[in-house]
């Protein structure tokens, strides 16, 4: 893993180096997220995220966008108990997430964009609710050693500049890694899939 973000840090160098232009930005937004792969009863859970961004323009048209943000996410599930209770969890993973965007302006102010993600996690909360003839209960745990601590995955989106500074943005994140940990001979694989639409602002 050191070697892979020592060679990410020394290609951005490059690449820096012979940009016609770098610009230095910050992004916020919203997330929709849920678990793909063999977790059948998961919905969608309204999350964050947060960071910093540099647009390195390699020509006019083409650009390589890595980014740092914190990323809530996660996804919630609820099921009838037997006797007429309902039980509910929202279980809320927070990421350290680094993606790397290749930008592509197709006009003068609406780009695609596509690239590989390394996500760390940084916190696993199962938030959880039951009601029923017994009584409700609720309360929260931490679940962070069920889930694997790094998460790979694939971005793909577009973007539009409304001004040289600000800009808008909406991105979809497939999860490639089995981010559940399992024992020995269980065939369970779960994936992280978030929409994200963003603003953001360029110094």
């Amino acid at each position: 893993m050191k070697k892979v973000l020592l060679s990410a840090v020394a290609v951005m160098a490059f690449m820096s180096v012979s940009a016609q232009e770098t610009r230095f930005g910050v992004k916020a937004g919203a997330n929709i997220s849920t678990f793909g792969g063999d977790a059948e009863d998961a919905k969608s859970l309204v999350g964050f995220q947060v960071g910093g961004f540099a647009e390195i323009k390699l020509t006019d048209k083409f650009a390589i966008q890595p980014e740092i943000l914190f990323s809530a996410q996660g996804a919630k599930s609820k099921e009838s108990i037997f006797g007429g209770g309902t039980s509910e969890n929202k279980v809320h993973l927070g990421y350290l997430n680094i993606p790397v965007m290749a930008k592509y302006y197709v006009a003068e102010k609406f780009s695609v964009e596509a690239g590989p993600q390394i996500g760390f996690l940084l916190s696993a909360k199962d938030k959880y609710e039951y009601s029923g003839p017994g009584g409700s209960d609720s309360g929260k745990e931490d679940v962070k050693d069920a889930y694997e601590s790094i998460d790979f995955g694939v971005n793909f989106g577009a973007g539009y500049d409304f001004t040289e500074n600000l800009s808008v943005g909406l991105r979809y994140n497939l999860g490639l890694s089995n981010i559940a940990k399992t024992e020995d001979g269980e065939d369970f694989k779960m994936n992280n899939s978030v929409f994200s639409l963003s603003v953001g602002y360029k110094f």
